[in-house]
């Protein structure tokens, strides 16, 4: 996460934190923090499931309508034939 922040930066910027807010506030600061990125996550892994899910729904229903064309694509060249017949005796 700190990939080009230094030890010592961190702790220049922790004072600098301490120095302006004050010790009686950084907990409360803290928690908030805390609060604020596990709502976030949360947030984020709903969109993550609520994608998944409609990737899912759309497999199923493209495999649900091949598996209706399959079964209605002979009966539809019987109907076909049936039709033929009918017109040629017509």
């Amino acid at each position: 996460m700190f990939f080009f922040i230094s030890g010592a930066e961190i702790v220049f910027v922790f004072f600098i934190v301490l120095l302006v807010f004050g010790a009686d506030r950084i907990p409360g600061i803290a928690k908030a923090l805390a609060k604020g990125i596990t709502q976030i996550r949360h947030a984020t892994n709903e969109i993550k499931n609520e994608i998944q899910n409609s990737v899912d729904l759309e497999d199923t229903t493209s495999s649900i309508q091949n598996q209706i064309k399959k079964e209605v694509d002979p009966l539809k060249k019987d109907f076909e034939k049936l039709t033929d017949s009918v017109k040629r005796n017509s």
